[in-house]
């Protein structure tokens, strides 16, 4: 015999377990945002000597080996920079400001 209580409780544990799985499907999933690329004229680049390609580098606080990469202000997954807000930079770039990342 079913009664109406036990009626409501499997219908509402059926739903229960189907949300999370509906609630994937419904919620889109986080992509990190495409940035435009820094400017060669923009002043924080300027002042930071930042350069596309590090190989190419002329500047004398330069270490071989270092770039945009292996920084640690350098966010990949949408090639951005910190020091750069809203603007993405080269993964073989570099700048004045390179740290090492931890």
């Amino acid at each position: 015999m079913d009664t109406p209580n036990r009626r409501r409780f499997l219908q509402l544990g059926a739903v229960a377990l189907a949300a999370p799985f509906a609630a994937r499907l419904a919620i889109p999933a986080a992509q990190a945002q495409t940035l435009p690329k820094l400017p060669a004229d923009h002043p924080q680049g300027k002042a930071l000597a930042y350069i596309d390609d590090a190989s190419k580098t002329t500047h004398a606080s330069f270490k071989p080996g270092s770039n945009c990469l292996n920084c640690q202000f350098y966010t990949a997954a949408n090639q951005g920079c910190t020091l750069f807000a809203g603007f993405s930079v080269e993964p073989k770039g570099w700048c004045a400001a390179w740290a090492k990342k931890a």
